[in-house]
């Protein structure tokens, strides 16, 4: 399922197999597929989720900051407009229909479980390169489109099918194809083509795996409103 986002991620994702399982069969993302999710416990991970976003828009508007090429800069002006545009109206679309207004949402107290991941995957950036701050970003863009993609052949209830699709549907897909090419060819440039066999991979796998774990704490905390 990973293949298609590239080899960068695939070698990451492997890297960090226990908590990747960890996190994209999580209890929350079970129940997602099942339909047994409480609805406040969505509603409540929506919430922090669009307050999470926001933040992960600034990260993406970061990687612009740090690209080295037109391509590079592009890749990462797409997932910002992805996100801005049509992940966090997907939020404000949700919760409107809940009676949740869109000042309500934007008012939303900020939990430390949200706090925690969104300043590290900032701090990535802020204090590395650009492959520092893929290496935070990657898990949470490839990590939805693998739940999406498994939930919209396993998915037992249509209860939360709006979530599903979104991530399941080709425009998100495409982002993380074209996130996975951004990571694999970010790292070639700066490192070489055998860029596992760099001082810094280790690094970056480490980057990796600490955002995933921060990422099965995000799905725990929805769990708990």
């Amino acid at each position: 399922m990973s293949g298609g986002y590239g080899h960068a991620f695939a070698l990451m994702r492997a890297q960090a197999e226990g908590p990747w399982q960890d996190y994209t069969r999580h209890g929350f993302v079970e129940g997602l597929k099942d339909g047994s999710l409480p609805r406040a416990a969505f509603l409540h991970y929506l919430r922090q989720d669009y307050v999470f976003l926001t933040h992960f828009s600034r990260a993406w508007a970061l990687a612009v900051v740090k690209s080295e090429t037109h391509a590079e800069m592009l890749a990462a002006v797409g997932t910002v407009n992805a996100l801005v545009a049509e992940e966090m109206q997907l939020h404000i679309g949700i919760c409107e229909a809940e009676g949740i207004s869109q000042d309500a949402l934007f008012a939303t107290a900020e939990r430390a479980e949200n706090l925690a991941y969104t300043r590290f995957v900032l701090e990535a950036g802020y204090s590395g390169d650009l492959l520092d701050l893929l290496a935070a970003l990657a898990p949470c863009v490839m990590g939805y489109g693998e739940i999406g993609t498994r939930l919209a052949t396993e998915a037992t209830s249509d209860t939360y099918a709006d979530w599903i699709n979104t991530y399941a549907g080709a425009d998100y897909q495409e982002a993380c194809a074209a996130v996975g090419v951004l990571m694999d060819t970010a790292l070639t440039r700066r490192l070489g083509v055998e860029f596992t066999t760099s001082p810094r991979w280790a690094r970056l796998c480490q980057t990796f795996r600490t955002a995933t774990e921060l990422e099965v704490g995000f799905w725990q905390m929805g769990l708990t409103p």
